[in-house]
């Protein structure tokens, strides 16, 4: 998601590294001003992803704290159904079309933004769980930390 916001600065700003080779004659000055200038471009697109990065994640921490029991658990119910439709059109309907035969067999249209949804909530899910063990010490340095110093805790 944030690719498409930031994109069209990347690329103004890559416009910009052309326009320095075509103003600047000394090959050598060039490079140079076009190395700062990828330098001041690559902490201007960090600091925007970090800074798009952080909103988002104060908007799911305050899902997860909300009030409402929809408002804290509608992501993980929009996944579960997205795996009840990828099971059924993969595991299911195959089975229901070879024991009653295809006239039976009920699938689901998946578009493409879905499945894109599906992928990026997945791996949203996976990143979170392994910064969460990370942060608790049960991820891999936390393992390592454990043989190390010789813990079974």
């Amino acid at each position: 998601m944030w690719q498409a916001l930031i994109a069209p600065i990347s690329a103004l700003f890559t416009k910009a590294l052309d326009v320095v080779d075509k103003l600047v004659p000394d090959k050598d000055l060039a490079e140079k001003l076009k190395a700062e200038l990828q330098a001041q471009i690559n902490g201007i697109l960090h600091t925007e992803i970090l800074a798009l990065l952080q909103a988002q994640t104060q908007i799911i921490v305050a899902e997860a704290q909300g009030e409402s029991w929809l408002q804290r658990n509608w992501r993980p119910l929009l996944m579960c159904t997205f795996g009840m439709i990828v099971a059924n059109n993969y595991i299911v309907a195959p089975y229901i079309g070879l024991l009653l035969g295809p006239q039976y067999r009920l699938l689901l249209e998946i578009p493409v933004d879905m499945w894109d949804l599906l992928k990026l909530g997945v791996s949203g899910y996976v990143v979170g769980r392994s910064l969460e063990k990370i942060a608790e010490g049960k991820g891999v340095k936390g393992g390592v930390n454990k043989l190390l110093n010789g813990s079974n805790e």
